[in-house]
């Protein structure tokens, strides 16, 4: 898989986010930002991601995922933000 193609599969499957992906193959980083993580604990947050990717995980084409979830908020004064 490409990244584009798992920023696509993240879109349409949880709205009202922004995704930032990396890596390449199977292996991928996922940065996630939205208000459907306000509220939640860190744990929910990844479960929410990863419900999100389960098909692709399960068959293979993606094997390690890496991460991270930010509330707009958070992403706004978090160190992966920095320009």
């Amino acid at each position: 898989m490409q990244p584009n193609e798992v920023k696509a599969l993240l879109e349409s499957r949880i709205g009202g986010c922004e995704f930032h992906i990396q890596g390449e193959g199977c292996n991928f980083q996922v940065i996630a930002v939205g208000e459907a993580f306000e509220g939640l604990s860190p744990v929910k947050r990844q479960q929410l991601v990863y419900s999100a990717l389960s098909d692709e995980i399960a068959s293979g084409a993606l094997h390690a995922i890496s991460i991270k979830t930010f509330t707009p908020a958070q992403w706004s004064s978090a160190p992966e933000n920095a320009q």
